[in-house]
């Protein structure tokens, strides 16, 4: 009867049985999504570049015209695009590790995990901090923790709170704003299958449930639709704000004019 009906323990959806020793399917789609970016990226630089871009190749030029117009010009300015190739793995990376969440089989996003969105923000942590001792020196900590304008008598207080948004919240938001959404999604999906399949496997008794089916069925098609916009969405909400945190770091001053930016991104 559906009165059977058990959700799985959350442990059971997220954790994966080892392929072999520390390798499960998380660490396959990861692998995966760096090779299959690659190769594309390899294939279509092998082109004559006196063709008309078409297949692998075009695809490739599409994407990289779009990290540029869509996020370095929008973000950084032509003083940015030497970041391009950068921002792009970013971009096509967590892009491909999210879409399996809705491919058959798979049916996982490797970043509804939080270790691999928790490396990604250490790198952009890491990267934009080197980015503003490179362009302003020991003079970066000073731009960090006390924005341009504030009163000496606020210094202490805002120090403290720009010193812990800039360097300890702002990887910890980047590393949780794509794996919550991406495991909610995940959770969401897993949640109308299996109440699909429960109705559908009704008992004689409640047949009348079997067609109530129906409905779980077209919410678990909306939202594998859904999933495939927010798979893009997450991927480019991480790449531009990464780009806005570089281009703070090179400015100085220009990450408090993008926070309006980030409160929309961030939704």
């Amino acid at each position: 009867m559906l009165a059977a009906f058990e959700f799985p323990k959350i442990n059971a959806i997220l954790r994966w049985k080892d392929l072999f020793s520390s390798f499960n399917k998380i660490s396959l789609i990861a692998v995966a999504a760096a090779l299959i970016g690659t190769i594309v990226f390899l294939l279509a630089g092998r082109k004559n570049a006196n063709e008309a871009p078409k297949g692998v190749r075009n695809l490739a030029e599409a994407t990289v015209e779009f990290v540029e117009d869509g996020i370095v010009m929008q973000t950084m300015g032509e003083k940015g695009l030497g970041w391009t190739p950068f921002l792009l793995s970013l971009f096509v990376f967590i892009y491909l590790c999210n879409v399996p969440g809705i491919i058959p089989i798979l049916q996982m996003p490797a970043t509804a995990r939080m270790a691999i969105p928790m490396f990604l923000s250490l790198i952009v942590w890491v990267v934009y901090n080197g980015v503003g001792f490179k362009h302003q020196g020991l003079g970066y900590i000073g731009h960090t923790i006390w924005p341009p304008g504030v009163p000496a008598a606020l210094k202490p207080l805002v120090g403290v709170i720009e010193f812990i948004s800039n360097i300890i919240v702002r990887p910890f938001s980047l590393t949780v704003r794509l794996f919550a959404n991406m495991l909610a999604g995940h959770i969401l999906l897993v949640t109308f299958a299996l109440l699909t399949e429960a109705l559908v496997k009704a008992e004689t008794k409640v047949y009348m449930l079997k067609p109530m089916a129906i409905l779980p069925f077209f919410m678990l098609v909306f939202l594998t639709a859904f999933e495939v916009l927010v798979a893009f969405l997450q991927a480019y909400i991480f790449t531009i704000l990464t780009a806005v945190y570089i281009s703070g770091a090179m400015e100085g001053h220009g990450d408090h004019d993008h926070d309006d930016a980030h409160a929309a991104a961030s939704h």
